[in-house]
């Protein structure tokens, strides 16, 4: 019997990564049910429980796609930070120079 090997024990130890964006919405989604069965129960009306109940998924709607955004967005930072920079030797535009000697206009040379 072969020892088990380490990374096969560090990928059991560690739990993957959590979607919490998803985690969000899906409580958001629940308290979208919950919060207008709980108005009635205290006696609210059908109609006020039915725009609660609205407005929430509304709202919910809404920070679902800023998340998705967010996300995306961050990821694409992630992605940037990955790719190699180029060095201060490299730069290239306006203002890089490969040396000589730049005198200003007034300097005398002598």
């Amino acid at each position: 019997m072969s020892a088990p090997h380490p990374a096969a024990e560090a990928d059991r130890a560690s739990p993957p990564p959590r979607d919490t964006a998803t985690d969000v919405v899906r409580w958001a989604a629940f308290s979208c049910l919950l919060v207008p069965v709980v108005l009635l129960g205290y006696g609210a009306s059908l109609a006020g429980a039915a725009g609660t109940a609205l407005g929430l998924a509304a709202v919910t709607g809404a920070c679902r796609v800023l998340l998705r955004q967010s996300e995306r967005g961050a990821a694409r930072l992630a992605a940037e930070d990955r790719a190699p920079h180029r060095g201060r030797r490299h730069r290239t535009g306006t203002g890089s120079h490969r040396g000589g000697r730049h005198t200003g206009g007034d300097t005398p040379v002598g």
